[in-house]
C-alpha cells in the first residue's frame, strides 16, 4: 500500500510539472509568412502604459511562440520591429484569453489580413468591427463629399450632408451600445462601454454593467467599467 501511495504521489507530481501551463495561461503561436528578420513583442497594457511581456528576434523563420499567464481577457498587442523606420502596420491587436491562441500573417500586411484563432472574445471583436467599418466607411465618405474642392457643395447641400454624418454616427453610436447591451456575457461588453461609448448618457453605460454577467463584471474590464462609473457619479 506504502509503494502505492508512492508511485500516486510521484505520478502526479510529474503531470503537474509536465504541464505546460494552468487554467490561466495563455499560449500564442503562430508564422509571420515571409518575415525574415525583425523582432516580435507580446505587449499589454495593464494599467495605463504599454508593457512589453515577451519578446523574440526572428531571423529566418517566422514561426513564434509566446506564454503568459492571464487572469481573464483583455487585449494585447503583436508587434512586430522590422527595422525599417517605418511604424506603419506593425501591431495586431487582438483579444487574448486563457488557452491557446493562434496568429498567422504576413510581414507586408501584418496587421490587416491577420487571422486570429482560439478566442472566443476575439469573434465578438470581429463581429463588432464587420459592422463597425461600415458606418465609418461612410463617415469617410460624407468627409470627402463635405471636403470635395473640385465640384464645391452649396450651404444647403452642406447642411444635408451634415445631417445623414450625424445620422450615421448616431446610428453607429446606438449600434455600439446594443451590441454591449446584447453581449452581457462576453468580455466584449465592458470593453466597448470604455472604448468606444465612454462619453454615453451614464445611464446606459450604468445599463450595460448592472447586466453584465458576475464572471465578467468581476473580470478586469468590469472592473475598470465599475470604477469609471463611480466616478462620472461621484462628479454629478
Amino acid at each position: 500500500m506504502k509503494n502505492l501511495l508512492l508511485f500516486i504521489s510521484t505520478f502526479l507530481l510529474l503531470v503537474s510539472c509536465g504541464d505546460d501551463g494552468n487554467e490561466n495561461t495563455m499560449v500564442v503561436t503562430g508564422n509571420v509568412k515571409g518575415l525574415k528578420k525583425g523582432t516580435l513583442f507580446l505587449q499589454h497594457i495593464p494599467d495605463s502604459t504599454l508593457v512589453t511581456i515577451d519578446s523574440l528576434v526572428v531571423d529566418g523563420d517566422g514561426n513564434f511562440s509566446f506564454k503568459t499567464n492571464i487572469e481573464s481577457p483583455e487585449i494585447f498587442y503583436l508587434y512586430l520591429n522590422k527595422k525599417d523606420n517605418n511604424d506603419i502596420n506593425d501591431r495586431i491587436t487582438f483579444f487574448g484569453e486563457p488557452g491557446q491562441i493562434s496568429i498567422t500573417t504576413s510581414w507586408n500586411t501584418f496587421d490587416i489580413n491577420a487571422k486570429v484563432e482560439g478566442s472566443e472574445t476575439q469573434k465578438k471583436l470581429e463581429e463588432y468591427r464587420k459592422v463597425m467599418s461600415r458606418f465609418n466607411s461612410k463617415n469617410l465618405e460624407f468627409m470627402q463629399l463635405a471636403a470635395n474642392t473640385e465640384n464645391p457643395l452649396d450651404s444647403l447641400q452642406m447642411d444635408s450632408v451634415q445631417r445623414l454624418s450625424d445620422k450615421n454616427i448616431q446610428r453607429g453610436y446606438a449600434f455600439a451600445l446594443n451590441f454591449a447591451l446584447n453581449n452581457k456575457d462576453s468580455h466584449i461588453a465592458p470593453y466597448i462601454a470604455l472604448t468606444e461609448v465612454a462619453d454615453a448618457n451614464i445611464k446606459y453605460l450604468d445599463s450595460i454593467y448592472s447586466s453584465l454577467a458576475a464572471e465578467v463584471a468581476n473580470a478586469k474590464y468590469g472592473i475598470a467599467l465599475r470604477d469609471y462609473l463611480d466616478n462620472l457619479k461621484k462628479t454629478e
